[in-house]
């Protein structure tokens, strides 16, 4: 009898699949090896950065692939998201949460979910976007570079672990 039978199977790690900046707003943003986040900032470099409560927008791959799933040709960065992860359940993370990503950097969610602009693309074809409900929005509360495979632990608001 084998380890496995006796020991449910670890779920997978909680990672970042892809980092994604543009320089200005309303366009898909490109997806890079790296980042740096700066406090009070968002990521070096990203449109969307500023003082200000959306500093690094988040997405997961699993909303990405619900839309793949309508028949889109969708991948990170589509939604303009600046960090897509994977296998983090957003639907659990609250107010204040914060996100641990790779050795340095922190995130703080300020805000969950925003209305699509009158230009959306993604709900002119097919009715709905998954960024209303499933986009979140974080502040920058420790500095750190962030890559694709950096892992995410998340801790609730004082920093104890969930």
């Amino acid at each position: 009898m084998g380890n496995s039978d006796r020991y449910p199977e670890e779920p997978p790690p909680v990672r970042v699949l892809a980092v994604s900046v543009s320089r200005t707003k309303g366009v898909r943003k490109d997806n890079v090896e790296s980042a740096r986040l700066e406090i009070g900032h968002g990521l070096a470099g990203d449109a969307h950065a500023g003082d200000w409560h959306r500093q690094v927008s988040l997405l997961a791959r699993e909303s990405i692939d619900k839309m793949r799933a309508m028949g889109l040709d969708v991948s990170p960065g589509d939604f303009a998201e600046n960090i897509t992860t994977t296998g983090l359940e957003t639907s659990r993370l609250g107010m204040g949460d914060r996100l641990r990503i790779g050795p340095e950097a922190v995130l703080e969610l300020t805000q969950i979910g925003k209305a699509c602009h009158a230009g959306c693309a993604i709900m002119k074809a097919v009715g709905q976007c998954v960024m209303p409900k499933e986009g979140l929005f974080f502040k920058v509360v420790m500095a750190g570079e962030v890559r694709p495979g950096d892992e995410i632990v998340v801790e609730a608001p004082r920093g104890m672990l969930r």
